[in-house]
């Protein structure tokens, strides 16, 4: 069951990462960013199914007792297929870790699963078959619940990135910081939100210049400022609106 999610999960990862690479700026004018999280969350609940299925299938044998039959030639096979394959996963899991896409990195903490998970995963069969026959079912329920708890905290992880969760404060004090350094004009600095949207951030910044100011000037300050923000790494979009004072109410809608 692990190798056939694990042959879904990467063709999931695969199409994701495609389609990322092809952008069409009529049917995703803001590009298809968000498509990364949308994809580890697939792929994270994909693998986290697997682990209820594994607690389930571990919970049955435990009711019926139902002891492992296996003669020695299986066993020796079954042993060098689990080695090899653990082996593989490891030296995977080096060359996904040395890179910086989200995605990638996902499938390095799918290798990096697998090791774990087959290692404690031989080790009881073959302790099942030496000694007692419930070892195995009990290491397969604490690999279901080491599952389980892997994936769920990626889906939510990615969740978090998709709603719109706000900044963390040292981060929208370096926003200010940067805005309030940017031009000598700058009377007030209203309002600076930065919050999630995909895997980066869209940034929204209300600044305040001199009410006599030329059109020209105005919009000069406030476009190199948008391309300044969106030289961040963290950054993918930034929006930058131009007043003469601060005392009106908010215009943008109120979100609920």
């Amino acid at each position: 069951m692990d190798s056939l999610l694990d042959l879904l999960s990467g063709f999931i990862l695969w199409f994701t990462a495609h389609a990322m690479r092809n952008p069409n700026q009529y049917h995703y004018p803001i590009g298809k960013t968000r498509m990364q999280p949308v994809g580890i969350i697939v792929f994270a609940s994909v693998m986290a199914t697997l682990g209820l299925q594994i607690l389930i299938e571990s919970a049955r044998q435990l009711i019926s007792k139902a002891k492992p039959d296996m003669d020695p030639t299986k066993l020796h096979w079954m042993i060098a297929i689990m080695v090899f394959v653990t082996v593989v996963k490891f030296i995977l899991m080096v060359y996904c870790r040395r890179f910086k896409n989200e995605i990638v990195r996902a499938y390095a903490q799918d290798h990096f699963f697998d090791v774990i998970t087959n290692s404690v995963g031989l080790a009881a069969a073959v302790l099942a078959i030496k000694f007692y026959w419930w070892i195995d079912p009990t290491g397969a329920i604490i690999i279901a619940m080491y599952t389980i708890n892997t994936w769920a905290r990626t889906v939510i992880e990615n969740v978090w990135s998709l709603i719109g969760r706000t900044a963390p404060p040292d981060y929208l004090a370096k926003l200010t910081y940067l805005i309030w350094n940017h031009h000598e004009q700058i009377k007030h600095i209203d309002t600076v939100r930065a919050y999630t949207f995909g895997s980066h951030y869209f940034v929204e910044v209300d600044i305040v210049l001199p009410e006599d100011m030329l059109l020209h000037q105005a919009h000069n300050i406030g476009e190199t400022l948008q391309e300044k923000l969106e030289q961040l790494p963290e950054v993918e979009r930034a929006f930058v609106h131009i007043d003469f004072e601060f005392t009106h109410r908010p215009e943008h809608k109120t979100m609920v």
